[in-house]
């Protein structure tokens, strides 16, 4: 939900009237409230001992899953960019730049949707199901993993899904775990979550575990950024990401926002799930972090007008562009062809994502853009590596034709 006002929160500029702030656009398409210098990177793994419930892992601090944690009131000092001004606000209300126009929308027949019974998941496999917008389906050591689960038909703020969930709630397997990335209410959905059984383990980013407990949840886990914990055989750490965070009026950026890296501690496979965010710095930190991700499943939609929406949401050719930099083997698009948050043609994300990919030369069978409803699995790391992907290359805009391959 696109909320009316904004928390203020030092240093911040103006506080912008409530009248400013048009009621139908998305609360994950807002541009951050503050302007914060970049976090700086976390310490590396120090030799000195560790007090009880830490532990170091490839430079992560690790955290003793489900503790308590006091947090500071507010997070506004992770913020990478400043809220546009109350010029930048009238002329969004001026261009209406809100949804798509009548030729926009007339892509939604053809929004790739192709529902499918799950795969069998073996062990050592990583096998991901895409159920709509950022809700994936991950069976990876030993577990099933939902990231931000919105199994609801409308969230506050935005017209209707365009698409149904792709995965029938019935058919999931037991889930083992939960990830959220942030608070906005297309990631974080109260009606979703409370389909849980309620010793369903949460990971969380800092300060949403009081909001968790509150609705009953008795084993949740919050982390700060480049931090982890454990859960079976499956390794959840939490990364950074160029967002920010609101539920209501008054809690602007007092939670944290980040991705997270899930690792099989078995066979090695790593995922990320980048969450909600623009494109920056920390991608290539992360891949730094942790070499060797397998898959990355990277926002492609809700990006325009750019003017508005870059700092927050990458563009497919950002996408493409974060995948390069975290030395992803492969890229699955997510954050599209579910909700309506934003100004672009419907189709229009997968066009470019395709046109993107083919232009970094990178292998079309490494792009895993999936059907709402598909799905794909990694076997299990053979004793070969896989091929080191190309250099950067040079990105041009713009959208070409094409169509959803089938699934294998």
């Amino acid at each position: 939900m696109r909320d009316q006002t904004e928390a203020p929160a030092p240093p911040t500029p103006t506080p912008l009237p409530t009248s400013a702030l048009p009621p139908v656009v998305a609360a994950s398409a807002l541009p951050p409230v503050v302007a914060a210098a970049a976090l700086p990177p976390a310490p590396a793994a120090s030799t000195a001992p560790t007090p009880p419930g830490f532990g170091t892992t490839g430079g992560s601090v690790v955290r003793a899953a489900g503790r308590p944690r006091t947090w500071p009131r507010s997070f506004a000092d992770r913020l990478t960019t400043p809220l546009p001004g109350v010029r930048a606000f009238a002329r969004l209300a001026r261009e209406g730049a809100f949804r798509p126009g009548p030729d926009g929308l007339r892509g939604i027949p053809d929004l790739p949707y192709e529902p499918a019974p799950l795969p069998a998941a073996t062990p050592g496999a990583v096998c991901v199901t895409w159920a709509g917008h950022a809700s994936w389906v991950l069976r990876t050591g030993g577990l099933t993993v939902l990231t931000d689960p919105v199994w609801s038909r409308r969230i506050l703020g935005t017209p209707a899904r365009m698409t149904p969930v792709g995965v029938r709630w019935e058919e999931l397997p037991p889930v083992d775990a939960v990830v959220i990335s942030h608070n906005h209410y297309d990631h974080l959905d109260a009606p979703t979550l409370k389909r849980l059984p309620r010793d369903t383990a949460l990971f969380v980013p800092a300060g949403l575990a009081r909001w968790c407990r509150r609705r009953g949840f008795t084993r949740v886990t919050e982390l700060d950024w480049w931090e982890s914990a454990e859960l079976g055989g499956v390794r959840f750490d939490f990364v950074p990401a160029h967002h920010w965070s609101r539920r209501s009026l008054l809690d602007t950026c007092r939670t944290l926002w980040g991705g997270w890296v899930l690792t099989d501690t078995a066979a090695g496979r790593k995922v990320y799930f980048a969450g909600d965010t623009g494109y920056g710095h920390w991608f290539a930190e992360i891949g730094r972090r942790h070499p060797g991700i397998d898959l990355a499943l990277l926002p492609i939609g809700a990006y325009a007008p750019r003017w508005w929406l870059r700092d927050v949401h990458t563009d497919p050719e950002e996408a493409v562009r974060a995948c390069l930099d975290l030395g992803a083997r492969r890229m699955a698009p997510m954050h599209w062809a579910t909700f309506v948050l934003s100004a672009e043609p419907v189709m229009e994300p997968l066009h470019r994502a395709r046109a993107a990919w083919a232009r970094a030369g990178l292998p079309r069978q490494d792009l895993w853009d999936l059907p709402i409803g598909g799905s794909r699995a990694l076997g299990a790391p053979s004793p070969a590596p896989d091929p080191p992907l190309p250099g950067p290359t040079a990105f041009a805009e713009g959208p070409v034709g094409g169509r959803t391959d089938k699934i294998t």
